[in-house]
């Protein structure tokens, strides 16, 4: 089997170039996408490479299965003609204030219009970035739609119950110096827990110190927004929001032991409406699956949940989670509010969430909530209950104080069934 362009030689890019001299400086927060020089990536060219890690995140690893059969020429470019975003965002006040962005790009969406002359130039500069137009139909917003929660105004809402979005794919993008400061910790002490806990897989963690940009190989994020997104330029715009983070079991095939469905569909309709009324909806949907702890060790967790004395329990939800996993929650929400600033959000009028660790995180990065819209309880589902109860006793806002009564009630509802 031949390989196209194969390179017989390997560059390790563990040390500095004897040059010592970066090709394309990456000079953080700068006011625009050329003073702040090209993201790069790729490893096809190494002596264009300015960041830890490689585009694409996890899909990184089928990229070099694709290469080593040979169905794929490790030199490819991409093209990117007639790929450019499919409505305007920005650029925000927020994209050049130190420290407000830190775990994406900014410029990720616009790679052909600033950096074309480096791009016909052979420099592989990928969009980090894409913004694209949509409907997304689903058959709770047909129900929504025929008992009047809903209305067809064929712009947001349409006849079959579909409803109009922009969608925007985020790949992560992590500047370090920035990253370490949003988690109270040093940049040395991040580069090293990095390093460590992939097992080594980027030494220039801790070999490169000027290189303060990492590619992560993690998910990214998904928004999804609802209106005319050219009002997210007047600060009067009303801003219905849902940060919401994934659970395939519950998003994707309706699994009735969490709250997770019925609370995205639930901020999909809110936010439809804000976007029928002269608002604008937002939803980001997080790639963090099972807390961020993955599927397995959810799965896991269900497992001694169901099966631990006396059954499932809200008094041992948390504990459950940590026996298993060491940590009760890895998604750290300091990272979560990035998107927002990345739309320019000030203020938002609507949370559709009662975690107190995203209110928390977004109020201490500066975005004000003016009200939480808790998720009605007709939508929780029957084996729901036990998680609902254990997460208010935890802190998570509720319209009302939980009396042990309401905390009783709620076990009671969801005593384990296998």
């Amino acid at each position: 089997m031949t390989r196209p362009n194969h390179i017989d030689h390997i560059r390790l890019t563990s040390h500095p170039d004897p040059g010592g001299k970066l090709q394309f400086p990456i000079k953080w927060g700068a006011a625009t996408a050329r003073e702040r020089g090209p993201i790069v990536g790729t490893v096809s060219r190494p002596q264009d490479h300015n960041v830890i890690g490689t585009h694409g995140g996890s899909y990184a690893v089928y990229r070099a299965l694709a290469v080593s059969s040979g169905a794929l020429d490790p030199i490819h470019r991409p093209d990117l003609t007639n790929t450019h975003p499919a409505a305007t965002i920005g650029p925000f006040p927020q994209w050049s204030e130190p420290q407000r962005i830190v775990s994406l790009d900014p410029w990720g969406h616009l790679v052909a219009e600033n950096f074309s002359a480096e791009i016909s130039e052979g420099v592989d500069i990928r969009p980090s970035i894409a913004v694209t137009r949509a409907r997304i139909d689903l058959h709770e917003l047909q129900g929504a739609l025929a008992a009047g929660r809903l209305v067809n105004d064929g712009v947001v809402v349409n006849e079959n119950g579909s409803v109009s979005v922009v969608k925007i794919a985020i790949d992560p993008v992590w500047y370090l110096p920035g990253i370490a400061e949003r988690f109270g910790t040093t940049e040395s002490a991040l580069r090293r827990a990095l390093f460590e806990q992939t097992a080594g897989m980027f030494p220039e963690l801790v070999t490169r110190p000027d290189l303060q940009v990492f590619l992560p190989p993690i998910g990214g994020a998904t928004m999804y927004l609802f209106g005319d997104i050219g009002r997210l330029t007047d600060p009067r715009t009303l801003i219905t929001c849902r940060v919401h983070d994934e659970c395939n079991g519950s998003d994707v095939f309706g699994s009735d032991i969490c709250t997770c469905r019925p609370y995205l569909l639930h901020g999909i309709e809110e936010c439809a409406r804000a976007g029928q009324s002269g608002g604008l909806g937002v939803i980001v949907y997080n790639r963090k699956e099972g807390r961020a702890l993955g599927e397995v060790t959810k799965f896991l967790v269900y497992n001694a949940r169901k099966r631990q004395e006396g059954g499932d329990a809200a008094a041992a939800y948390f504990e459950r989670t940590e026996c298993v996993a060491g940590v009760q929650d890895a998604r750290f929400q300091q990272l979560m509010p990035d998107p927002l600033h990345w739309l320019g959000v000030k203020r938002i009028d609507r949370f559709v969430s009662m975690s107190d660790m995203k209110h928390d995180a977004l109020v201490e990065q500066g975005i004000e909530i003016v009200e939480r819209i808790a998720i009605p309880d007709g939508l929780i589902p029957a084996d729901a209950h036990v998680e609902m109860a254990a997460k208010k006793a935890a802190g998570y806002f509720t319209p009302e104080p939980l009396s042990p009564q309401d905390l009783t009630n709620s076990i009671g509802r969801s005593l384990n069934k296998y």
